[in-house]
Protein backbone atom coordinates (compact mmCIF):
# COMPACT_ATOMS: atom_id res chain seq x y z
CA UNK A 1 0.00 0.00 0.00
CA UNK A 2 1.21 3.38 -0.86
CA UNK A 3 1.00 6.86 1.36
CA UNK A 4 0.69 9.93 -0.23
CA UNK A 5 0.87 13.02 1.51
CA UNK A 6 -0.70 16.43 -0.19
CA UNK A 7 -0.56 19.52 0.78
CA UNK A 8 -1.35 22.48 -0.70
CA UNK A 9 1.45 24.94 -0.96
CA UNK A 10 5.27 25.13 -0.54
CA UNK A 11 6.93 24.96 3.18
CA UNK A 12 8.93 28.63 3.64
CA UNK A 13 10.52 27.28 6.68
CA UNK A 14 13.39 25.04 5.90
CA UNK A 15 13.29 23.26 9.43
CA UNK A 16 9.46 22.26 8.46
CA UNK A 17 10.37 20.83 5.08
CA UNK A 18 13.22 19.16 5.60
CA UNK A 19 11.64 17.19 8.59
CA UNK A 20 8.55 16.39 6.99
CA UNK A 21 11.35 14.73 3.87
CA UNK A 22 13.20 13.10 6.38
CA UNK A 23 10.06 11.22 8.21
CA UNK A 24 8.73 10.45 4.94
CA UNK A 25 12.11 8.94 3.69
CA UNK A 26 12.04 7.01 7.40
CA UNK A 27 8.11 5.73 6.44
CA UNK A 28 9.23 4.50 2.72
CA UNK A 29 10.99 2.06 4.96
CA UNK A 30 7.54 0.21 5.48
CA UNK A 31 5.48 1.96 3.24
CA UNK A 32 6.06 3.83 -0.51
CA UNK A 33 5.61 7.19 0.62
CA UNK A 34 5.22 10.43 -1.58
CA UNK A 35 4.73 13.93 -0.86
CA UNK A 36 3.14 16.17 -3.37
CA UNK A 37 2.73 20.29 -3.04
CA UNK A 38 -0.22 22.15 -5.05
CA UNK A 39 0.11 25.60 -5.89
CA UNK A 40 -2.14 27.33 -3.69
CA UNK A 41 -4.40 29.95 -4.77
CA UNK A 42 -3.38 33.49 -5.30
CA UNK A 43 -5.14 35.83 -2.79
CA UNK A 44 -5.84 39.07 -3.45
CA UNK A 45 -7.27 41.95 -1.44
CA UNK A 46 -10.72 41.00 -1.15
CA UNK A 47 -11.47 38.39 0.90
CA UNK A 48 -12.95 35.56 -0.91
CA UNK A 49 -11.53 32.01 1.26
CA UNK A 50 -14.56 29.99 -0.38
CA UNK A 51 -13.29 31.13 -3.88
CA UNK A 52 -9.40 30.03 -3.10
CA UNK A 53 -10.52 26.92 -0.90
CA UNK A 54 -12.20 25.62 -3.99
CA UNK A 55 -9.65 26.67 -6.45
CA UNK A 56 -7.10 24.65 -4.13
CA UNK A 57 -9.56 21.85 -4.20
CA UNK A 58 -9.23 21.38 -7.71
CA UNK A 59 -5.58 20.89 -7.59
CA UNK A 60 -6.03 18.57 -4.78
CA UNK A 61 -8.47 16.72 -6.61
CA UNK A 62 -5.96 16.16 -9.83
CA UNK A 63 -3.07 14.99 -7.61
CA UNK A 64 -5.14 12.16 -6.12
CA UNK A 65 -3.91 9.09 -7.06
CA UNK A 66 -7.00 6.78 -8.23
CA UNK A 67 -8.10 3.85 -6.41
CA UNK A 68 -7.12 4.56 -3.28
CA UNK A 69 -8.77 6.16 -0.06
CA UNK A 70 -8.61 9.80 0.58
CA UNK A 71 -8.21 11.09 4.21
CA UNK A 72 -8.63 14.66 4.79
CA UNK A 73 -6.99 16.65 7.83
CA UNK A 74 -9.48 18.58 9.70
CA UNK A 75 -10.36 19.99 12.87
CA UNK A 76 -13.13 17.91 13.09
CA UNK A 77 -12.50 14.72 11.85
CA UNK A 78 -11.81 11.26 13.80
CA UNK A 79 -8.51 11.74 16.02
CA UNK A 80 -6.58 8.29 16.98
CA UNK A 81 -3.18 8.04 19.46
CA UNK A 82 -0.53 6.58 17.92
CA UNK A 83 -1.23 2.97 18.08
CA UNK A 84 -4.84 3.60 16.82
CA UNK A 85 -3.98 5.04 13.86
CA UNK A 86 -1.35 2.08 13.18
CA UNK A 87 -3.68 0.06 13.81
CA UNK A 88 -5.95 1.61 11.51
CA UNK A 89 -3.44 1.64 8.87
CA UNK A 90 -3.56 -1.40 9.01
CA UNK A 91 -7.00 -2.46 8.47
CA UNK A 92 -7.19 0.04 5.49
CA UNK A 93 -4.28 -1.90 4.08
CA UNK A 94 -5.33 -5.67 5.41
CA UNK A 95 -8.89 -4.44 3.15
CA UNK A 96 -7.23 -4.24 0.07
CA UNK A 97 -6.47 -0.32 -0.20
CA UNK A 98 -3.95 0.17 -2.69
CA UNK A 99 -3.25 3.91 -1.52
CA UNK A 100 -4.21 6.16 1.31
CA UNK A 101 -3.85 9.74 0.28
CA UNK A 102 -3.82 12.47 3.29
CA UNK A 103 -4.78 16.31 2.45
CA UNK A 104 -3.91 19.13 3.80
CA UNK A 105 -5.60 22.45 3.16
CA UNK A 106 -3.91 25.80 2.55
CA UNK A 107 -4.21 28.52 5.26
CA UNK A 108 -7.83 28.72 4.83
CA UNK A 109 -8.46 25.14 5.38
CA UNK A 110 -10.13 22.88 2.65
CA UNK A 111 -13.23 23.09 1.00
CA UNK A 112 -16.05 21.56 2.01
CA UNK A 113 -17.63 19.62 -1.23
CA UNK A 114 -13.79 17.98 -1.15
CA UNK A 115 -14.39 16.65 2.43
CA UNK A 116 -17.85 15.46 2.11
CA UNK A 117 -15.87 13.38 -0.86
CA UNK A 118 -13.33 12.12 1.40
CA UNK A 119 -13.62 8.38 2.80
CA UNK A 120 -12.46 9.89 5.86
CA UNK A 121 -11.84 12.96 7.92
CA UNK A 122 -8.60 13.06 10.59
CA UNK A 123 -7.54 15.31 12.91
CA UNK A 124 -4.22 15.75 14.48
CA UNK A 125 -5.58 16.81 17.86
CA UNK A 126 -7.34 19.46 19.19
CA UNK A 127 -4.92 21.94 19.02
CA UNK A 128 -4.42 24.25 15.89
CA UNK A 129 -1.15 23.83 14.08
CA UNK A 130 0.39 26.36 11.65
CA UNK A 131 0.49 24.48 8.02
CA UNK A 132 3.67 23.64 8.41
CA UNK A 133 3.63 22.29 11.92
CA UNK A 134 0.77 19.63 10.90
CA UNK A 135 2.41 18.57 7.92
CA UNK A 136 5.32 17.02 10.15
CA UNK A 137 3.15 15.61 12.34
CA UNK A 138 1.36 13.68 9.71
CA UNK A 139 4.76 12.71 8.17
CA UNK A 140 6.01 11.41 11.55
CA UNK A 141 3.11 9.50 12.36
CA UNK A 142 3.15 8.14 9.36
CA UNK A 143 6.86 6.79 9.89
CA UNK A 144 5.56 6.24 13.76
CA UNK A 145 3.05 3.75 12.46
CA UNK A 146 5.09 2.11 10.42
CA UNK A 147 7.34 1.11 13.02
CA UNK A 148 4.51 0.26 15.26
CA UNK A 149 3.51 -2.14 12.40
CA UNK A 150 7.04 -3.57 11.65
CA UNK A 151 7.82 -4.22 15.51
CA UNK A 152 10.50 -1.26 15.19
CA UNK A 153 11.45 0.09 18.67
CA UNK A 154 10.87 3.82 17.40
CA UNK A 155 7.29 3.92 19.42
CA UNK A 156 7.00 3.89 23.47
CA UNK A 157 4.09 3.83 25.34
Amino acid sequence: MRLHVIAVGRLKRAWAAAASEDYLKRASRYFPATLTEVRDAARGRVEDAARWRAEEAKALRAAIPSGGRVIALDERGRGWGSRGFAAWIAAQRDGGARSLSFLIGGPDGLDEALKAEADELMCLGQLTLPHELARVVLCEQLYRAGAILAGAPYHRD
